[in-house]
């Protein structure tokens, strides 16, 4: 069992940069994949970032590549989303999901445990 806190959501303007945090606490953190997932208003969740339980492999959606970044700090419990160059339609809900295998994953479906998600708002 892992629990999941996400934070550093906020309001920004177009072109601003946002770092998200997810801690995690209960059983070893290192013994977890991560992701970043997100919801938009009257959208269904979607896949953001993910990352191995090593740190030593990411994955990330098409539109996040060359934007996002994920990361982890397994000494800190903390996985991170670097978000550059925000635009108005990266405004979601954002959320961070833990899986107990190496590999992270797209699909939602097979993470085990998720956080409650953090708003970003990116304005023009």
């Amino acid at each position: 069992q892992v629990q999941l806190v996400e934070s550093g959501g906020g309001s920004v303007q177009a072109g601003d940069s946002l770092r998200l945090s997810c801690s995690a606490s209960g059983r070893s953190f290192s013994s977890y994949a991560m992701g970043w997932f997100r919801q938009a208003p009257g959208k269904e969740r979607e896949f953001v970032a993910a990352i191995m339980r090593s740190g030593g492999s990411t994955v990330s959606a098409d539109f996040a590549k060359g934007r996002f970044t994920i990361s982890r700090d397994n000494a800190k419990n903390t996985v991170y989303l670097q978000m550059n160059s925000l635009k108005p339609e990266d405004t979601a809900l954002y959320y961070c999901a833990a899986r107990s295998v190496p590999y992270g994953a797209r699909r939602e479906a097979e993470y085990d445990f998720w956080g409650q998600g953090t708003q970003v708002t990116v304005s023009s």
